[in-house]
């Protein structure tokens, strides 16, 4: 990115200007070598929300930004709830609810590694993944329309975990508001199968090692310590939610034009909040939040089973669950005064500071986990939200390290066996059906996920607490 055309108002914070169509500034969050490092069409595509009618405050940009649909991936925008906002399927993107869940184990990663090939083996067999995989549950219509509307807690009725997980999720597992009927019979088809299934691309399963404290005190209320063994899930909602996104984002091409917004590029289709496609496209989209919830529900049950059979002492605890693609209506402070807004985070995670009333007891005082997943073969982090981060990016913060080149130039640079073979020389165990995949996701296919974190940090959009380096990692 040419950085002439930024302000730099601050180390890690750079300016846009609202000129031309743009109703709000843009603000890009990142080092001097992120912000060097980023894709052109990062600008550009924050420049183009910008331009979107109703949004509030600026189009942002997490340190891990990179080129998406429409919107950048890594990208936050707040439109009104009630003075002519819009919603946008761009904004949310195809994996709708795609998110992390951190659970305990119970266990020392020395207690892992003395059954470490043991564990990647069973893990591998239990855990589907992969493009197409399915599971072994099948939904009928009904099924589906209950799961829809009841996410993990749906999940945990149907004797998949217990009660005390819900109080570790966003929404305590359920997103209100979800409208199975704005769901196609396609998209439901796509699903009836993929419970409790993976996915491929960078979704996996993990299995780290807490190797770096950097908040005591954050630490010691998420239950982390150093040494100790977690397990990390990513996935969304597989087929359900790409069948909604693109289905949607077809929609408001021509609501867009019908309701007389003008659109700087197609793939910002969007339809204003209240119209019928706003609506519809909310119901449906927080249905496939709850098909990710239950998904990642399911997993857990799954995962459970396998660490048991392996490790009898181990005890798998929910630590928290938290998606990063989503459009929520919150309340945030605009201008002095309390707005009710519609938030897009894509590729970006909700960070809230602490005291607010949506986190669970426990972490209220301290502030939410901010979970942030590395590419492969990399480390992942633990963060916590800030109070600040509300009037600097409506409590957002990054998702992960987020992507340095295409799959496609991924998969030339790279052999898959070779980088299974590199990552097992320091120790980390690659089970996976697609070596072609396993190239696209070669850790150096990615930003530095540190050099994302700190920026992150130092930006004050959220606290590093914890690093997680990988031991198993199950992938698509």
């Amino acid at each position: 990115m040419d950085v002439t055309q930024l302000q730099r108002k601050s180390e890690f914070e750079w300016h846009i200007p609202a000129t031309g169509n743009m109703r709000v500034p843009a603000i890009i969050y990142a080092s001097d070598d992120l912000i060097r490092q980023m894709d052109a069409k990062v600008y550009e595509q924050a420049v183009n929300v910008a331009t979107l009618p109703g949004i509030v405050g600026a189009s942002y940009a997490m340190p891990d930004a990179h080129w998406g649909y429409g919107f950048p991936i890594g990208g936050v925008a707040a439109f009104d709830a009630d003075e002519g906002g819009v919603v946008s399927a761009g904004g949310v993107g195809f994996d709708i609810s795609c998110g992390v869940r951190a659970l305990h184990t119970g266990l020392t990663a020395a207690a892992v590694e003395a059954v470490k090939q043991e564990l990647a083996d069973v893990l591998y067999r239990e855990i589907p993944a992969g493009v197409g995989r399915t599971g072994g549950i099948h939904l009928r219509n009904r099924a589906m329309d209950e799961m829809l509307v009841g996410g993990a807690q749906w999940a945990v009725k149907q004797g998949f975990g217990t009660s005390e997980d819900l109080e570790r999720i966003e929404e305590t597992g359920r997103m209100a508001g979800a409208d199975p009927d704005q769901v196609s019979a396609k998209a439901k088809k796509r699903q009836q199968d993929e419970m409790g299934t993976l996915g491929s691309g960078n979704h996996y399963l993990e299995v780290q090692r807490v190797a770096q404290v950097f908040l005591p005190e954050a630490a010691n209320a998420f239950g982390l310590r150093e040494g100790d063994a977690v397990l990390s899930i990513h996935c969304g909602s597989r087929g359900l939610g790409h069948q909604i996104g693109t289905e949607y984002l077809r929609e408001m091409v021509v609501a867009a034009a019908r309701h007389g917004i003008a659109l700087p590029d197609r793939e910002l289709a969007c339809a204003p909040i209240n119209s019928p496609v706003g609506q519809a496209y909310l119901g449906a989209m927080r249905a496939g939040i709850n098909c990710a919830l239950a998904n990642r529900q399911i997993i857990t049950h799954l995962a459970r089973e396998a660490f048991a059979r392996v490790v009898s002492a181990a005890h798998l605890s929910l630590c928290y669950d938290v998606s990063h693609n989503t459009c929520k209506l919150e309340e945030h402070a605009v201008g002095g005064e309390r707005r009710r807004l519609y938030v897009h985070r894509k590729g970006a995670t909700r960070a809230f500071g602490p005291g607010h009333p949506d986190l669970p007891e426990a972490f209220r005082r301290i502030g939410q986990p901010v979970l942030i997943g590395g590419s492969m073969g990399t480390s992942s982090y633990v963060l916590v939200g800030t109070k600040q981060s509300e009037h600097r990016s409506f409590s957002s913060a990054c998702h992960g390290a987020g992507r340095a080149m295409s799959r496609h130039a991924a998969s030339k640079l790279w052999q898959g066996r070779a980088v299974v073979e590199e990552l097992a020389k320091r120790g980390i165990l690659i089970r996976s059906r697609s070596m072609r995949g396993i190239a696209e996701e070669a850790p150096d296919a990615y930003k530095n996920v540190t050099a994302v974190v700190d920026a992150a940090d130092r930006a004050g959009l959220a606290r590093k607490v914890a690093r997680l380096e990988p031991l198993i990692c199950v992938k698509g």
